[in-house]
């Protein structure tokens, strides 16, 4: 069996968000513009892998970024155990999407050797460039890859049969989408390459940017990568639960069966 059964698992939200927080060329900059914190899970026979692991309680409030569900409680009804975890790709290290990395000790962590570098570099003396990441999460990378827990990748790379990460930068120096074989054909978690599906579609940049070049080709990546459109799944945007299916929970939506209806033309 080759095909992944692929889950998004909602686990935050912030919704006194506005366009201009989302997109950099946007007319209408003050419209109300919300936005959704998803991990995602991979399954395919009794293989279980995480894409990336959210934040925490203590991030929360130290961000004033509150969380509506711990994501080892919104795992739960999965039947996941964090730690019985033994793989966990991390597509960056932003506080969002690598701050629960202590949550899962068992886990090996997969990533880009360019976002390790970017992230323990020179950049972070930027407090802009450093803004989105934490201390604590990084030297919890460290610490995995001193004790043997990190493989690295240079570009693309096969993670297991029908699974693959693809580094594309833009938004962080080593941010990589994931491309999984389902039973709808080739679908993206592009992450953090389009937070939204406006930013892909309409080829409007996100604000925070390292690499304005990369993050505009990132697009077309997505678009090359995912067997069609309704295949690219963005890291923030609210629209996948009310396209796809729920799960059970809802919070949870399954993706790899495709959307139950495609709002764009």
């Amino acid at each position: 069996m080759t095909d992944w059964q692929v889950f998004s698992v909602k686990y935050a939200d912030r919704n006194t968000r506005t366009r201009r927080d989302s997109f950099i060329f946007d007319d209408n900059h003050d419209a109300p513009h919300n936005m959704d914190y998803f991990v995602w899970v991979l399954r395919k026979g009794n293989k279980t892998i995480l894409v990336d692991t959210g934040y925490d309680e203590a991030e929360a409030t130290q961000r004033d970024r509150p969380i509506l569900m711990d994501p080892r409680e919104a795992l739960k009804p999965l039947g996941i155990h964090p730690e019985a975890i033994t793989d966990v790709i991390v597509t960056h290290l932003h506080y969002d999407h690598a701050g629960g990395l202590h949550m899962f000790p068992n886990a090996t962590l997969h990533m880009q050797a360019a976002e390790m570098a970017f992230a323990t570099g020179p950049c972070m003396c930027h407090d802009t460039l450093r803004a989105p990441f934490s201390a604590n999460h990084i030297c919890e990378a460290v610490k995995r890859l001193y004790s043997g827990k990190i493989r690295f990748y240079d570009g693309e790379a096969e993670i297991a049969e029908g699974l693959s990460v693809h580094c594309i930068g833009g938004h962080s120096r080593g941010l990589q989408c994931v491309r999984v074989k389902t039973q709808s054909g080739w679908l993206v978690l592009a992450s953090d390459a389009a937070h939204y599906y406006e930013n892909f579609m309409a080829r409007k940049p996100f604000p925070i940017v390292v690499d304005l070049q990369n993050m505009l080709d990132g697009f077309d990546t997505l678009t090359r990568l995912a067997s069609a459109p309704q295949l690219i799944i963005p890291g923030h945007d609210p629209l996948v639960r009310l396209m796809f299916p729920q799960h059970g929970e809802s919070h949870i939506h399954r993706l790899d069966v495709g959307p139950n209806k495609w709002i764009f033309s």
